[in-house]
């Protein structure tokens, strides 16, 4: 805890028991009066009085159950890309301005998503499991360049996605809100709604490797279902990098186990971590990637650096970064 000048913002930052690096970047702030830290079950005394909140704990929902207490809160900032955990009715339909830590994750895991379909084509996993029984097995492997994927979400990060996949040879297409054609990542982009007339639910007939990389929202939540799965050939392969939930997972194991798809690399899921007696763990044709697509050496000094930029913007009057639509769950542009 710090203090300074009383007519500056008290900044609280919700934790889950790691503090942030370096953080006296943060608790020396000439433009902060006080910095308070608190986990889930501390939130509702640390509160009050509280202008500004910093959510590290980085899936929480403990200020949903806090919210009474948040009497000055002007401004949330979510040291994540997703925002989901933070839409509750209080504070959209509230004043208080909404940021996330757009433009730490979208290189990485647009990497991360391209050595997946490199495992896949490649059959690295494979290779790993048949090394560790001490088993030579010749086999043919598939091409990479000229197969296509289809990228769910068509922000930042499914931009990202796009670029590198493109570059490593594939054609990629997006799924999205709006339908258009031209496009300088993806090109052509159908509808998301599975409903539309040639939107993802047509267009998933014709893809090798189907990427989510759309937020969790009203419209995404169980968009992967046994019906939409039904959609792709039995040789594409499912990548979901986004959130667990819009992947119904009972769906994707019964499509693994009877050969709807050829296979699925998943990075996030309902339940986090994966319960052991979670049928993924143990199928052939399922990766599992315990939430670190976007995690790389550095990654949490950048989620400081973004943070404390915006409060800098902000102390000077300025829009902030990555201001999030709160109607939609995520920032415009």
């Amino acid at each position: 805890m710090t203090t300074a000048d009383p007519s500056a913002p008290a900044l609280v930052v919700l934790h889950g028991g790691e503090l942030p690096p370096g953080r006296e970047r943060i608790d020396r702030h000439p433009g902060l009066s006080e910095v308070r830290y608190a986990t889930a079950e501390q939130l509702p005394e640390a509160l009050p009085g509280a202008r500004v909140l910093l959510v590290w704990d980085l899936f929480t929902e403990a200020l949903t159950a806090a919210w009474d207490a948040a009497d000055s809160l002007e401004w949330v900032h979510a040291a994540t890309t997703g925002v989901d955990n933070l839409m509750f009715p209080g504070l959209v339909d509230s004043d208080v301005v909404v940021t996330n830590s757009r433009g730490v994750f979208e290189g990485p895991i647009a990497e991360t998503v391209l050595g997946l379909v490199l495992s896949f084509a490649k059959d690295l996993h494979g290779s790993r499991d048949l090394q560790r029984s001490h088993t030579w097995k010749w086999r043919e492997s598939e091409r990479v360049q000229g197969r296509t994927a289809m990228v769910v979400g068509t922000g930042p990060i499914g931009r990202a996605i796009a670029r590198l996949l493109t570059a490593a040879g594939l054609e990629v297409t997006g799924a999205g809100r709006t339908p258009r054609t031209g496009d300088p990542d993806f090109g052509t982009v159908v509808s998301a709604d599975p409903a539309a007339p040639g939107g993802i639910g047509d267009a998933l007939a014709d893809v090798d490797y189907a990427v989510v990389a759309a937020p969790l929202t009203d419209a995404t939540r169980g968009l992967f279902d046994a019906r939409l799965l039904a959609r792709m050939k039995p040789t594409a392969r499912l990548i979901n990098v986004a959130r667990g939930p819009i992947v119904v997972e009972e769906d994707l194991v019964r499509a693994l186990r009877e050969g709807t798809i050829a296979g699925a690399a998943l990075d996030v899921f309902e339940t986090e971590p994966l319960p052991n007696s979670s049928p993924l763990w143990d199928l052939p044709q399922s990766v599992v990637l315990p939430h670190m697509s976007g995690d790389v050496v550095g990654w949490k000094d950048e989620l400081v650096r973004v943070f404390l930029d915006n409060l800098d913007r902000r102390l000077r009057g300025e829009e902030p970064r990555n201001l999030v639509d709160k109607a939609r769950g995520y920032p415009r542009g």
